[in-house]
């Protein structure tokens, strides 16, 4: 399990090295990692960590679901628009293991996103399953 802390509202964490540790603590050489995010206002994706792009991500989310736009779950909550985004993007990836690394692309990164922050406590869970 992993657990982090965000301090925004919307923000996007690389997490590679972390799910990398929970591969390498497994002692899988061969196999999956599954990385799920616990909370229905993230999300986790695999994508270049560059900022002017997750930037761009970050602008586009806003356009396609605004905050405030009301939104039947914002009398409840006033977070619709945070839960909206994350099912968009999805909340779980599944990446190969190879010779116990993770088998990403040169710019490929594991990214947590945090759409309803900023919260202390947020945890993904990393299963890893042998070939």
């Amino acid at each position: 399990m992993i657990e982090i802390r965000t301090s925004k509202r919307t923000e996007i964490v690389d997490i590679t090295s972390l799910v990398q540790n929970e591969v390498s603590k497994s002692g899988v050489s061969n196999g999956i990692a599954v990385v799920f995010t616990r909370h229905t206002t993230t999300a986790i994706m695999v994508n270049e960590g560059e900022k002017g792009l997750l930037d761009d991500l970050e602008d586009l989310l806003c356009r396609l679901i605004p905050r405030d736009a009301g939104y039947k779950h914002d009398y409840i909550d006033n977070n619709a628009d945070s839960h909206l985004r994350a099912m968009l993007i999805g909340n779980s990836v599944v990446l190969p293991i190879t010779n116990g690394e993770l088998d990403l692309g040169t710019w490929q990164r594991i990214l947590f996103v945090e759409l309803d922050g900023p919260r202390s406590n947020r945890r993904i869970a990393v299963k890893v399953i042998r070939e």
